[in-house]
């Protein structure tokens, strides 16, 4: 794994969670409990802070950036950054699952209990409204989360990728 400073601002990992062997993690990065990062994962925190919840999960090949001098990234609680997802300059609420590919762009506002499709593109400035999910290239408002459906879906992976990663921390 790659861990380093930047600009005199190391990334802060808490012991609980676990980095891939090849993800990245460099500047000013601040990850919470129980967070995994897997492989060819990139946290750049670089240009600006990048502020990660507890149990977050940035799976494998997703980058998670910030704009400089303008946007820092903030992700909150519970949330899964999807395979080969980019999150760059914007702000995740708790309860999110930003899915496989897709891509949130800088000041974009992702509220808690939302769901960004495998694949969506949310456009600069995009406001995801709580319990919606987006869907699309460019990404829109597809359906309101059916609680029966969807409720425990978003914690349910966020648990799972927390069982996951137990299983590399064995070795």
């Amino acid at each position: 794994m790659i861990i380093k400073a930047v600009n005199g601002k190391s990334p802060q990992i808490p012991d609980d969670c676990f980095v891939a062997e090849n993800a990245t993690i460099v500047g000013d990065v601040i990850l919470g409990k129980s967070c995994s990062v897997w492989y060819n994962a990139v946290i750049r925190g670089d240009v600006h802070y990048i502020k990660i919840g507890d149990k977050v999960n940035i799976q494998d090949g997703a980058i998670v950036h910030c704009t400089y001098q303008k946007h820092p990234t903030e992700i909150g609680n519970n949330v899964s950054i999807g395979h080969n997802a980019i999150v760059h300059g914007c702000k995740i609420h708790d309860n999110v699952l930003i899915g496989m590919g897709a891509i949130v762009m800088d000041n974009c506002v992702v509220e808690s209990n939302s769901i960004i499709a495998a694949g969506a593109v949310l456009t600069q400035n995009t406001i995801v409204e709580s319990g919606t999910i987006y869907a699309g290239v460019p990404a829109k408002k597809v359906k309101d989360i059916d609680q029966s459906n969807f409720a425990g879906e978003i914690e349910r992976i966020s648990n799972n990728y927390v069982m996951y990663s137990s299983w590399f921390k064995e070795d």
